[in-house]
C-alpha cells in the first residue's frame, strides 16, 4: 500500500529520496533526475562503471513508486521482437496472438544498451517517442506512466555499438553516477556485513511512498510552471552557444532546447517553486545537454569533455536580471 501523502504530491516526491536511500548510497543527483524525467515524460540514460548501483537505483524507483518494471539485459543476438513483442500462432484457435515483449511496463531498465546492434537498439526509437509499438502494422499503446532507463558502461568499449545521435537525442536527461566517497563505501560494506540484500527490496525496508496518481498530480503542477520570456531566451541563447563552440563539431538542437526548458520547469516545481529562475536552467544544463553535443576530435585529444564545455558556456552567456 501507498503511504499517505495527504494528497501533496510534491511531498510524496520528495519522500522518494529517503525511501531509495534504505537500498542506495549517495546517488542523490541521479534519483532527482530519474524523478525530473518521470515529470517531464521522458526518458534517461544511466552511466557509470558497473557495480555503482545503477540496476538497483531503478528498481527502488519503481519500488518507492509503486510502478512496474522490467529489466532486459541487451546483448549482440537480442532481436528487436525481444523488446516489443510478436506474433503468436495458436494451434488451438489457428489464429496469431500478440504476445507482448517487455517494453510493455512502467519503468524498462534496458542494461547496456550499447552492446545490441542498431537495429534492435531502434526498436525502442517509436515506445520512446510515440509511447507505443506497431507489430506487423497495428501500434499498441504503451502503459502510461512509460519510461526507458538505459545504461551503459563508460570504459569498455569493444564490442559495442554507439547509439546514433538520432536515439541519444530521444533521452531527456544523461546521467553520470560517480564512484562512492570512502565514508559512503564504508557505509555500502556495513550494510552488506549486516545482511542487506540487494535482491530483496522488501528485507530492506523500501515501500511505496507515492504513486501513479501522485505522479500525475505532479505532472499537472509543473505544467502550471510559469516562464518569463526572458527565461526562454537565456534557454535559447545558452543551445544556441554550443552550436557556435569552436570544441563542438555539433550543438544542441532545438529539440534539446525545449528538454532544458521541461527540465528547468520540473526542478524548479520540485522546489517548490511556480515559476523558473535562471539557477534551475543552470542546474539541469549539464545532465540536459551533454549527450546532444558533440566533441571535436582535436578537442577530445587534448582532454576537452561535453562538461567542460557547458561549464565555459554557463559561464559566459548572459544571465538574465
Amino acid at each position: 500500500m501507498t503511504a499517505p501523502t495527504d494528497g501533496n504530491p510534491l511531498a510524496a516526491l520528495e519522500a522518494l529520496r529517503g525511501e531509495i536511500g534504505k537500498a542506495v548510497v549517495g546517488q542523490d543527483a541521479a534519483v532527482t533526475g530519474l524523478v525530473v524525467a518521470l515529470l517531464c515524460r521522458g526518458h534517461v540514460l544511466l552511466e557509470g562503471v558497473p557495480g555503482v548501483a545503477k540496476t538497483l537505483l531503478v528498481r527502488a524507483l519503481a519500488t518507492a513508486l509503486e510502478l512496474d518494471t522490467k529489466r532486459v539485459q541487451f546483448t549482440p543476438d537480442l532481436m528487436p521482437s525481444d523488446v516489443t513483442g510478436s506474433l503468436v500462432y495458436d494451434a488451438r484457435t489457428a489464429e496469431f496472438s500478440f504476445q507482448a515483449g517487455p517494453v510493455f511496463t512502467n519503468l524498462m531498465l534496458a542494461d547496456e544498451i550499447n552492446r545490441t546492434p542498431p537495429k534492435t537498439q531502434a526498436s525502442l526509437l517509436e515506445a520512446m517517442e510515440e509511447r507505443q509499438v506497431s507489430v506487423e502494422g497495428t501500434p499498441r499503446a504503451l502503459p502510461d506512466p512509460f519510461m526507458v532507463a538505459a545504461t551503459q558502461n563508460p570504459v569498455e568499449y569493444e564490442g559495442t555499438y554507439p547509439l546514433p545521435e538520432a536515439q541519444l537525442d530521444r533521452f531527456l536527461l544523461k546521467l553520470n553516477l560517480p564512484l562512492p566517497s570512502r565514508d559512503q563505501e564504508i557505509d555500502v560494506l556495513a550494510r552488506h556485513a549486516a545482511g542487506f540484500d540487494p535482491r530483496d527490496l522488501a528485507a530492506a525496508g523500501v515501500r511505496p511512498v507515492a504513486g501513479p496518481k501522485d505522479l500525475a498530480a505532479a505532472r499537472a503542477a509543473v505544467a502550471d510552471v510559469s516562464v518569463t520570456p526572458d527565461i526562454t531566451g537565456y534557454v535559447v541563447d545558452l543551445c544556441r552557444a554550443t552550436r557556435e563552440s569552436p570544441s563542438l563539431s555539433l550543438g544542441a538542437s532545438p529539440r534539446g532546447a525545449t528538454a532544458l526548458l521541461s527540465t528547468s520547469r520540473a526542478w524548479a516545481w520540485l522546489s517548490g517553486r511556480a515559476y523558473v529562475i535562471p539557477d534551475d536552467v543552470k542546474a539541469l544544463a549539464l545532465p540536459t545537454l551533454r549527450h546532444r553535443v558533440r566533441l571535436r576530435p582535436e578537442a577530445e585529444m587534448e582532454g576537452v569533455t561535453a562538461d567542460s564545455v557547458l561549464t565555459g558556456l554557463l559561464a559566459r552567456v548572459p544571465v538574465p536580471r
